[in-house]
Order: C-alpha cells, then structure tokens, then sequence
C-alpha cells in the first residue's frame, strides 16, 4: 500500500468518526503538501433524502471561495494592462451609479478586492438566469445604501464581488461563467469543476442542510447574479489544484502561466487589518484572508452558502494546503478538528486558538453597546436582560427567505471591553463581537467579518 493510499485511508476512517460528532451529513478532504495530492478522503452522505454518499468525486458548493478565483483573474487581467488597481471602477463602467456620487467615482479595483468599499456586502438580487444577470444587477447598486464611507473600515462585500464580476465581462467581452472555464478551469485541467446547477447536475453533487439537527435545505443554491462572490462547486481535489498554482507562483503544473508572481505575491500582502479579532484571520490582502499560526504565515478562505460550507488553508513556507468541504452541521467544530491535527502533524504548527469568554468578571457599561445596529439583509439590536447583554439578530429582505431560523438571540459574553463573543445554535466554536469606532467617531458593530454602524 503506498503512503497515499495509507494516508487517504486514515482520514476516510478519521472523517466518518468527525462528521459524527459534529453532526456533520457529509464531507470531503483533501490535503497538497510539497507538491503532491497526499491524501484524499470522504464521509457520510451528500444527500441524506436520497441516501447518496459522499465520495471524492463529490462536487459541494464552495461558496466564497470563489472570490479568491475571481480575483485571481481581475489580477490576471491587471498582468495583461486591461485593469488597473486603483483607477475607479467608473473608468470601466462609466454608466455605473452607487449609493453617493463620492462612492460611484471614487471606488476601485482594490477596495472591491478588500473588502473596503464600503457597499452594502448583502445585497442579493435574483436577476434571472440569463447571460445579462450582472449587468442587470449592476444596474441595481444606485438604490443599494453604503454602510461605511470608502475605505474607512472592511466590511465583507459579496456586492462588491458581483460588480467585479460585471467589470470583467466588460474588460474581456466574455460573461462570467464561461471566463472563469477560458481563464482557469480548462488551464488547470478541471473537470470536476462548475457553476451552473445544470453543469454540476453531470456529477455527484452534495445537497445543503441546515438546522439543529440539520434536515435538507429546501432550497439548492443561490441566485445567478451571485455567481462571481460565490457559485462554484467542486471538489477538494481541484480546489487544491488552484490553491496550487498560487503556491507555484502562477504557473499550473504544466507549465502555463495564469498569474505573475508579482500578482501571487500581491494577494498575499496585508491590505487591511481586521478591527478586532475574528475566526476567520487578521488582515485582508487582494482576495485572499491571511493570518499567522504558531509564527507560520497562513492565507485562505471560507465559503457559506445554503447549508453548505467550505473551508481552504494554505501554508506557503510549509508548502501545505488543506481543503475541507461540508454539507451542514456544526462545520467550524469539524473544520477546526481536522486541521489542527493536519497542521501539528505535517507541520508542526498549532493552529491559533479562538477567542474564549473572560474567566473572571468584566467591567462592562451596557451604555456603551445598547442600540440598533442596521445594513442591508441584517438588523442586530443590543439589549439588557438579567443583567447581561443580549444580541437579538435578525436576518432580512431576500436572504431571511432562505433561512430557516431568520432571527435568533444570542448572550453576549464579555471577553475585554469592547469585545464579546457569542455562541450559535448547533456550534461549539465562540465567535466574536466587536464594538469600536471609526475615524469620525461614528459606532460600530462588527461580527461575522460585517461592520454594521448603529442607527439607533
């Protein structure tokens, strides 16, 4: 038996007793170090209505993952002169109109690629299934508010995405999706890779599900116009086949070059830091989230779409990359199970811990939090009882109809001031909540990567 056989066997047998305990209905892995694929494994179903299992074939959605694709061929498309980093977006789309004449001229390549434009980031809109749906969504975004002034703070921005969607099929006259084959997915020889449900329906394809205990979602997937900050599925075989060649410096394993190793680098570059801690990492580069574990540099991303979750890591002077994707249940839990022991083993590395609630007592002015904090898809007010504080968090607009728990109540527990963490229903991950202010003094909340400024 070779060493990857061994190895795949090991985790196929170490997923199914993972999944179980974190509720998890199916999962795939798969684990690139020093160049070579060392392991793939698979557990549990994709689909528990219909019994189907879950096999290394299995296609599950990867969510926003996707955007580290759509910015690896904007930054592709900045190689070739046909975009460049900070001219504003208007240069390309001169018919463009956002929430402020500042926003619509000042905004730029970068601040879509870091999450600092400041464009409402839940602004889902079904524009159809026709080739059209970015432009007509981009037609949208004058009605869409602004929950933070240009650059002033990160918001994570699935809007900003769709736009960078529309402005790649302007620069190359070729719609998204089939971009995406032309740049990508025929160079990297993917054939396990897609974005249309009616291309993904060619192959064994995992379902969402969603609840404590998770039932199958009723819904599939996400609308079209969604596509460029979300819609790829594939499997974790050729997710890692991308994170590859960014590992290799642009250069697919036969030798073409995608991406310069000046564009590489650039994404992996600190843009902009977080404003407190967060699950997720501690800066923003172009795409790409970063972070450090144990000293090791570490760059990703994370996908969430309907009971589906993705999670991808990458330790570039550990020459490892680790893919898990998931089909519901308490999926950070299973995440941060199999990666720390992937990490420690191949590694070295201690994966960095996440943020705890204070053992002693915190001295904490309710004053200071009370409110309403709003944006677009997302209401959080902050209220006293019993004497602590509570966020009553509600999802809104198209998003909340794809939710089976649109509001929820959560305990806040203090860690410092200013700094809280919650835990949701099914999950046994703490996740934090930030309170801070930006430059002019104006109240913000930010969890769940979102600045959300208080309104009332």
């Amino acid at each position: 038996m070779s060493d990857t056989t061994e190895l795949s066997a090991r985790w196929t047998a170490r997923l199914t007793e993972l999944i179980a305990r974190h509720s998890v209905p199916g999962a795939g892995l798969g684990i690139v170090h020093r160049g070579e694929l060392i392991a793939e494994a698979a557990a549990g179903l994709a689909n528990t209505e219909a019994g189907i299992e879950t096999t290394t074939d299995t296609l599950f959605q990867i969510g926003s993952i996707t955007k580290v694709w759509t910015t690896t061929v904007a930054m592709a498309l900045v190689d070739e002169g046909l975009l460049e980093l900070d001219a504003s977006i208007v240069s390309v789309l001169p018919e463009l109109r956002l929430a402020t004449e500042e926003l619509t001229q000042g905004v730029t390549l970068r601040h879509l690629l870091n999450h600092t434009s400041g464009i409402d980031g839940d602004f889902f809109a079904d524009t159809g299934r026709g080739d059209d749906c970015l432009e007509k969504f981009t037609a949208l975004l004058g009605d869409v508010t602004a929950n933070h002034p240009l650059g002033a703070t990160i918001s994570y921005c699935n809007t900003g995405f769709t736009l960078l969607g529309r402005v790649l099929e302007v620069v190359t006259g070729v719609q998204w999706d089939e971009l995406m084959r032309e740049r990508l997915y025929r160079p990297l020889g993917l054939t396990h890779t897609a974005t249309l449900p009616e291309e993904v329906l060619r192959f064994r394809a995992a379902t969402g599900h969603q609840g404590d205990p998770p039932v199958q979602a009723k819904t599939w997937g996400l609308m079209r116009s969604a596509g460029p900050a979300g819609l790829i599925c594939s499997t974790p075989r050729e997710v890692l086949t991308f994170a590859r060649l960014h590992l290799d410096n642009g250069v697919t394993e036969d030798g073409t070059k995608i991406l310069s190793a000046e564009g590489v680098t650039a994404m992996q570059t600190p843009q902009v830091e977080l404003p407190g801690p967060s699950n997720l990492g501690r800066a923003w580069g172009l795409g790409w989230l970063l972070d450090t574990w144990d000293g090791h540099r570490v760059y990703g991303h994370d996908g969430g779409t309907i009971g589906q979750n993705a999670y991808l890591r990458v330790l570039p002077d550990d020459d490892l990359a680790i893919c898990l994707l998931t089909n519901g249940g308490d999926t950070m839990g299973l995440y941060r199970d199999v990666f720390e022991e992937i990490v420690q083993e191949l590694a070295g590395v201690t994966m960095r811990t996440t943020v705890q609630p204070a053992t002693e007592p915190v001295a904490v002015a309710p004053a200071d939090y009370l409110g309403l904090y709003e944006r677009a898809s997302s209401s959080m007010e902050i209220v006293e009882r019993d004497g602590g504080l509570v966020m009553l968090d509600r999802f809104t607009g198209p998003l909340a109809e794809l939710m089976p728990d649109p509001e929820q109540e959560y305990a806040l527990h203090p860690v410092e001031p200013g700094l809280f963490v919650v835990k949701r229903p099914g999950l046994h991950t703490w996740i934090p909540v930030v309170f801070y202010t930006l430059a002019d003094g104006t109240p913000y909340l930010h969890h769940g990567a979102r600045a959300t400024p208080k309104v009332g």
